[in-house]
C-alpha cells in the first residue's frame, strides 16, 4: 500500500510540473541596436557621421551573418542568441575609391531578453583591391612530414581591373638583436624581417599582366599535382602562378605556369612559409630596395599567422592589429578570409580556420 501511495504521489508531482507554464525568457531572444559611424574630420576636431550601407559582418560561435546598416548607420538586430560577437564593418569612402572604412569591435556580450547598443568607429585605410584572401601551409595529413603542397590565394575585390606587375610577395620571419619581424625596428616607416621576397614579372605601373575584378589568384610553391605523393594532398597543377627560385640547383618549374622570380640570389632553397607560424605581406614593388625594409606605405596587405595566438604579436600594428588563427601542422586545413577580401586591418576577426583547403574558390 505504501508503494502505491509513494507511486501516486510521484505521478501527481510530474503532472503538477508539467502543468507549470514554460519560463518566459528564452534563449534567441536578444537584441542589438548597432551605430556605425567614420570620423570625415581633416584636423582635431571630430566629425562623425553615420556609415551609410555599410557591410556587417556578425560572428559568434553560432556562425557569420552579413547585414547592411540603413541610411542612418543604424542596424537593429533581434531574436539573437546569447553569445558573445565580433562585429566587422566595411563602406567604400564618398569621396576616394582608392580608400575604404572599416572598424571592428570584439566581444560583444548579448544576452536574451536585453537591447545591447554598440557603436562602430570605423577608420579609412588605403586599398588597392588586392588582398591575401587564403593561406594553405599546413600540409596534408600524413606521417612522412609532406608540406610541399602550399599556396597562397589571392583576390581582387575591387570594381576594377589590377594589375600584377612588379608586385612582391614575401616571407617576413628575419629577427636582429632581439628585434622581432614585421615591426618597424628604427622607426623609419620600414618593415624588417624579409627572409624571402619574390616578384611578379615586369614593374610596378607597368600593365603586362592583368587581375580582374572578383577574381582569385593561386600562388603555388610547387604547381603539380602533390596528390601523387601524398593522397590526402591537393592537385596544384593548375594554378595561375609559381613560386620559383632560378638560384636553386632543381627546383620544381611548371612549364604551363607563369612563375614568380626570386629576388635575393643568396636564397638557394625551395620557397616555404611555416606550417603553423608566420608572417607574410604583399607589397606593391614601388619599393624595390628590400634590404632596408620595405617602406610600409607600400605594402598592400600583411598577415600574421600561429597556431597558439596568445603568444606575443610582432606585426606593425599599421599592417594588422591581429593575429589569424593558424591550424596545427599536418592537419590538412586552411586559412581563409570569411569574406572574400575583407579586410578590416584585425586578422584575428577577419579570418576563419576552412576543414579543408579551396584554391580558387571560397
Amino acid at each position: 500500500m505504501k508503494r502505491l501511495i509513494l507511486i501516486a504521489l510521484s505521478l501527481l508531482f510530474f503532472l503538477y510540473g508539467c502543468m507549470q507554464n514554460p519560463p518566459a525568457l528564452q534563449d534567441g531572444n536578444g537584441s542589438i541596436e548597432l551605430k556605425a559611424v567614420w570620423n570625415k574630420s581633416v584636423d582635431s576636431i571630430p566629425d562623425l557621421v553615420p556609415l551609410q550601407n555599410a557591410k556587417v559582418i556578425l560572428s559568434s560561435q553560432y556562425g557569420m551573418e552579413i547585414y547592411y546598416t540603413g541610411t542612418d548607420g543604424y542596424l537593429r538586430l533581434n531574436h539573437l542568441p546569447s553569445a558573445n560577437y565580433n562585429i566587422s564593418v566595411k563602406a567604400p569612402h564618398p569621396v576616394d575609391p582608392t580608400i575604404i572604412l572599416v572598424g571592428s569591435i570584439r566581444n560583444v556580450n548579448i544576452i536574451s531578453g536585453q537591447v545591447r547598443d554598440s557603436t562602430v568607429t570605423a577608420e579609412p585605410v588605403s586599398s588597392s583591391g588586392i588582398a591575401i584572401n587564403e593561406i594553405y601551409c599546413a600540409g596534408p595529413v600524413n606521417n612522412i612530414f609532406y608540406f610541399y603542397d602550399l599556396f597562397i590565394e589571392l583576390y581582387n575585390s575591387s570594381d576594377s581591373v589590377k594589375y600584377l606587375d612588379g608586385i612582391q610577395f614575401m616571407r617576413v620571419s628575419r629577427t636582429n638583436n632581439g628585434l622581432m619581424p614585421g615591426g618597424d625596428w628604427y622607426h623609419d616607416g620600414r618593415m624588417q624581417g624579409v627572409t624571402y621576397i619574390y616578384k611578379f614579372p615586369g614593374r610596378a605601373g607597368e600593365k603586362n599582366y592583368p587581375f580582374n575584378s572578383k577574381q582569385f589568384l593561386v600562388l603555388a610553391g610547387d604547381a603539380v599535382d602533390h596528390r601523387k605523393a601524398v593522397s590526402t594532398s591537393i592537385d596544384l597543377s593548375n594554378a595561375d602562378w609559381e613560386f620559383y627560385n632560378q638560384y636553386m640547383a632543381a627546383d620544381i618549374d611548371n612549364p604551363n605556369v607563369p612563375n614568380l622570380i626570386n629576388l635575393i640570389s643568396s636564397n638557394t632553397t625551395k620557397f616555404l612559409i611555416g606550417l603553423n607560424d608566420d608572417i607574410v605581406a604583399l607589397a606593391s614593388g614601388v619599393d624595390t630596395v628590400w634590404t632596408d625594409g620595405i617602406d610600409i606605405s607600400t605594402i598592400l596587405d600583411a598577415v600574421q599567422y600561429r597556431s597558439n595566438v596568445t603568444l606575443p604579436k610582432y606585426i606593425d600594428d599599421r599592417l594588422d592589429r591581429g593575429i589569424v588563427q593558424a591550424p596545427a601542422r599536418y592537419s590538412g586545413k586552411s586559412m581563409q578570409r570569411k569574406e572574400p577580401g575583407m579586410d578590416t586591418n584585425d586578422g584575428s576577426l577577419d579570418w576563419e580556420i576552412l576543414p579543408a583547403p579551396t584554391p580558387g574558390t571560397q
